[in-house]
């Protein structure tokens, strides 16, 4: 898982500056997948409090505050309870209804959701890694437009984090991958094309997936 001067020329589409030159910039969506039972936190991670909001209102917030095309949110398991709770998540949601197959699932579900908009790339946010803002975000996309990589993923202290973008020329793979290899099947296959972007951010490596991850993360910091 500095920023770019963005204009918008006469027609619709965002442009960037390249080189002392105009050129388009990437368009890159946001998939939230929020669709997992939470079994190991015991409660839905996606309405676990943090700052005054919870854990899926501040990574919507953010991501859409930021320079992503546009945002889907993908839910699965207790999906009436999470949208009664965040009314406002109904708009850009989609369910999921084999999210107990895993991940993937996910990921392939808000893809084919996204499919027919002309995308250059996917950001996928996973609920259990809140602790992004849209700084962030739009460093990920700058790096994502300033070079022809296939995947960028943010990296502190040389290790991998979350959100990840993945390259529109890998769509139809993620797709068409089996649901038990996991998209990581297609992060190892094509390695070589990953930029790792290291980042001053500690929280692309945070993964709050249990009470007790919780507590340390967040209850101790003064953040829930």
């Amino acid at each position: 898982m500095g920023l770019a001067e963005s204009r918008e020329p006469p027609c619709s589409d965002l442009w960037e500056f390249h080189a002392g030159r105009l050129a388009p910039m990437k368009k890159v969506a946001g998939l939230i997948l929020a669709a997992g039972k939470s079994e190991r936190m015991g409660r839905p991670k996606a309405l676990l409090p943090f700052q005054g909001k919870c854990f899926l209102s501040h990574v919507l917030t953010e991501a859409v505050e930021s320079n992503l095309d546009s945002v889907v949110v993908v839910l699965g398991h207790g999906a009436e309870a999470v949208l009664q709770a965040l009314p406002e998540v109904r708009p850009r949601s989609v369910i999921n209804p084999g999210y107990d197959h895993g991940q993937l699932s996910s990921l392939q579900c808000g893809l084919k959701h996204l499919r027919a908009t002309r995308l250059d790339g996917i950001m996928v946010f996973l609920i259990d890694h809140p602790l992004i803002h849209r700084g962030l975000v739009n460093q990920l996309i700058d790096a994502f437009g300033s070079n022809d990589r296939s995947i960028v993923v943010p990296s502190f202290g040389h290790r991998r984090g979350h959100p990840m973008i993945f390259g529109s020329e890998l769509f139809d793979e993620l797709l068409a991958t089996p649901l038990d290899r996991g998209a990581i099947s297609v992060v190892r296959k094509h390695a070589h094309e990953i930029l790792h972007l290291e980042v001053n951010e500690p929280g692309v490596l945070v993964d709050i997936d249990t009470p007790e991850a919780y507590e340390e993360h967040i209850v101790r910091l003064g953040k829930a």
